[in-house]
């Protein structure tokens, strides 16, 4: 439904008792902002966008899935012959790929309206409901009920909030506080980045799974537990928790893919080996797949971990409502974009360098990203909002930044936080009141 055209205007008494603080330097652009305008454009944008997804998407997905089984084949292939780095940067791009671009989107809904296969490509059947579609759709550290929890809901609904579980300058805020050397700090960020997916995200994801279901139960969080702090496997072993035990957490989570994946995927090197006369393909299997385990942990660090944090990158106070003029204006401010353009570009930074794009509408097709990038970037420079595109690698110096403590999140100005959530409220009460007329 489209915003009512005329907000209602503050009366001069309300203007004069209204005074705003100062803005810093960098924030001159809110002071004339005008957010009915910015949420009009990007909504009608959003129209336009779903309804030209169609068949089109579909072939574009297809033919990332045969990019990425291409990789996932060739590392298969090879991994028995030796350590190597074809075998290696296959299956990392493999894992990658079927994670960022396929699984992500999927669940996201970004098909459920242009694929013909329902059963499948629909974000309340790919990878949920049983271990095989598990297994057949989206086999990794995190469950993917988990995942559609923790990143689908909780993170793009209250991005750079408190409330956000991915966000870095809160997950971090005791490496930032650490009293140690820079120097230790940057080896416990290199160390976290290539093991951060099953160090971090699998329990933090899960645990997200587990709220939700107390959510629904009516259930509350215990006295002096902080639902927002992340729980990772040092909380696990060294710490107690609520929510579920280490037990449970490997025997239905971590340990399937343990197993699988690194044990029981490679077994048919066994046999190769002992018709070949060999007995080292099997062990030179399983090295292939952890070394391709730590590659995939660092090209997802650098392609998703950098997506939302930096110094210019703006926190937020309190919560907004879904798809208010806040909602899109934060996913501007609090995301940023990578070099994009061609499909391999794209491919190799798992369609994230679209990250504003998609933080705006996430239940579109890769493609539409594609599509829309150009139009959001001039929606934003003709209303003044900082739109941030910039090297992938110059973000995960920024990041860096934010984790070790050498640099802060801005805060967006309060009086204007909440002067636009007034501004939602009013609409929505407009909207309401026009919906009852009609």
């Amino acid at each position: 439904m489209c915003l009512p055209s005329v907000i209602p205007k503050k009366t001069e008494s309300e203007t004069k008792g209204s005074k705003m603080a100062p803005l810093k330097p960098g924030d001159e652009w809110i002071e004339n902002f005008d957010l009915a305008a910015f949420t009009e454009e990007i909504r009608d944008l959003g129209r336009v966008l779903e309804k030209q997804q169609g068949p089109e998407d579909v072939v574009h997905l297809n033919r990332i899935v045969r990019w990425s089984n291409l990789c996932g084949g060739i590392g298969l292939l090879t991994m028995g012959l030796g350590i190597n780095l074809i075998s290696i940067i296959g299956l990392s791009t493999w894992t990658f790929s079927r994670w960022t671009m396929i699984a992500h989107h999927t669940c996201h809904g970004g098909y459920d309206k242009c694929h013909p296969n329902k059963k499948r490509w629909n974000r309340f059947k790919f990878g949920i409901g049983t271990f095989w579609r598990r297994l057949a759709d989206w086999f990794d550290w995190m469950m993917p009920e988990a995942w559609n929890v923790e990143h689908n809901n909780r993170h793009h609904y209250n991005l750079s909030e408190i409330e956000d579980p991915d966000l870095v300058e809160n997950n971090l805020v005791e490496l930032r506080e650490m009293n140690a050397p820079m120097f230790f700090k940057y080896i416990y960020v290199a160390v976290a980045a290539c093991t951060w997916k099953w160090l971090y995200y699998s329990p933090n994801t899960y645990k997200e799974l587990k709220l939700a279901k107390w959510r629904r139960e009516g259930r509350k969080v215990p006295d002096g537990v902080v639902a927002s702090d992340a729980l990772t496997i040092k909380t696990l072993i060294f710490e107690t928790n609520p929510f579920y035990t280490l037990t449970e957490f490997f025997f239905v989570v971590l340990g399937p893919y343990l197993l699988l994946h690194f044990l029981v995927m490679p077994m048919p090197y066994i046999f190769i080996a002992q018709y070949l006369g060999r007995d080292d393909m099997y062990m030179n299997a399983v090295k292939n797949l952890l070394l391709a385990e730590i590659l995939t942990n660092i090209h997802g660090f650098v392609a998703v971990v950098t997506n939302h944090a930096g110094d210019d990158m703006y926190r937020f106070r309190s919560g907004c409502r879904p798809h208010s003029g806040s909602f899109y204006l934060r996913q501007v401010l609090a995301s940023v974009d990578f070099d994009y353009g061609t499909d391999i570009v794209d491919f190799l930074h798992g369609f994230l360098n679209y990250q504003i794009e998609h933080h705006l509408w996430p239940n579109l097709s890769m493609r539409s990203y594609q599509k829309s990038a150009p139009t959001v970037r001039s929606i934003c420079a003709k209303h003044g909002v900082p739109y941030i595109k910039q090297n992938v690698f110059w973000r995960v110096k920024k990041t860096v930044d934010i984790m070790v403590g050498s640099a802060s999140m801005k805060w967006f100005p309060e009086d204007y936080e909440k002067e636009f959530l007034k501004i939602d409220d009013k609409v929505e009460a407009a909207r309401k009141a026009l919906k009852m007329k009609s």
